[in-house]
C-alpha cells in the first residue's frame, strides 16, 4: 500500500518525508486555506519535497473551466495530479484531461458507481471518502470493498483506489486489508501508526539494561 499525506503544511510534510515512507500528497482548497499562504507557492514547495504524485484541486464547476485550471496547475511541476469532483462535469473534465495525457484524481466519491464511471473516464486515482460516510451512519469501508471487487472484474481499468477521509488508524488497517492501493492520511494519524505501548515499554527496558553494562557501540 502507498502512503499519501493529506496536508498542505510544509513542516508536517517535511518531517514525514524524512522517514522515507511517503509516496505522495493530497491537498484540497480547505487545506490550502488553513496554511494562510499563496496557493502556488505552497504547491511548488510541496512538489519540491515529494517526488510522487501531488494532487492539486480545481475550483471551477464547469468542465471546460476545470480543464483550463487543470492545464495551469499541471505546469507547476511534472508530478502534479489534477483533482476534480465526482460530478458529471468533473467526469467530463477527467476524460478531457486524460486524453491530453494528464493524470487525474477524481475526489468526493461516495458510491461504487461513481468509482466505476471515473475509471471509465480514465481517472488515475479515485478517492472514496470513508470517514464522511461513517459520519452519516453509513459503512465507509464497505465502499472500498465494493470498488476493489468491481475494479477486479475489469482488468482494463488501471484506476488506483485512494482511500480518503481517514479518521483513525483503524481505517488504515481496514483499507489495507480490503486491498486499497493507497491511503491518504492527515499527519497526526500517520504518526499514530507507529505507536504501541509495548514498543515504548520494551525499548525503555532494553536501554536501561544496556546502560547497566557500561558499554558503547560507538
Amino acid at each position: 500500500m502507498k502512503f499519501f499525506i493529506d496536508s498542505a503544511n510544509i513542516d508536517d510534510i517535511r518531517a514525514l518525508a524524512d522517514l522515507g515512507i511517503v509516496d505522495g500528497i493530497t491537498s484540497n482548497p480547505t487545506l490550502i486555506a488553513q496554511t494562510g499562504r499563496p496557493f502556488f507557492k505552497v504547491m511548488e514547495e510541496i512538489c519540491a519535497l515529494i517526488q510522487g504524485p501531488v494532487s492539486a484541486e480545481v475550483t471551477a464547476i464547469e468542465a471546460e473551466q476545470m480543464v483550463q485550471e487543470g492545464l495551469v496547475l499541471h505546469k507547476i511541476a511534472p508530478n502534479i495530479v489534477i483533482k476534480v469532483p465526482s460530478t458529471p462535469q468533473g467526469i467530463k473534465a477527467c476524460k478531457m484531461l486524460h486524453d491530453q495525457g494528464i493524470k487525474v484524481n477524481v475526489t468526493l466519491c461516495f458510491s461504487a458507481l461513481q468509482a466505476l464511471i471515473a475509471a471509465k473516464a480514465g481517472a488515475t486515482f479515485i478517492s472514496p471518502f470513508i470517514g464522511r460516510l461513517d459520519d452519516i451512519n453509513q459503512d465507509g469501508m464497505a465502499l472500498i470493498d465494493d470498488i476493489v471487487q468491481i475494479y477486479g472484474n475489469y482488468p482494463e481499468y488501471s484506476t488506483e483506489i485512494l482511500a480518503a477521509s481517514i479518521r483513525h488508524p483503524y481505517h488504515v488497517l481496514l483499507a489495507a486489508k480490503a486491498g486499497a492501493d493507497i491511503i491518504t492520511v492527515p499527519p497526526k494519524i500517520l504518526w499514530q501508526l507507529f505507536q504501541h505501548p509495548l514498543t515504548d515499554k520494551g525499548l525503555s527496558q532494553f536501554l536501561d539494561d544496556w546502560k547497566k553494562t557500561g558499554q558503547s557501540i560507538l
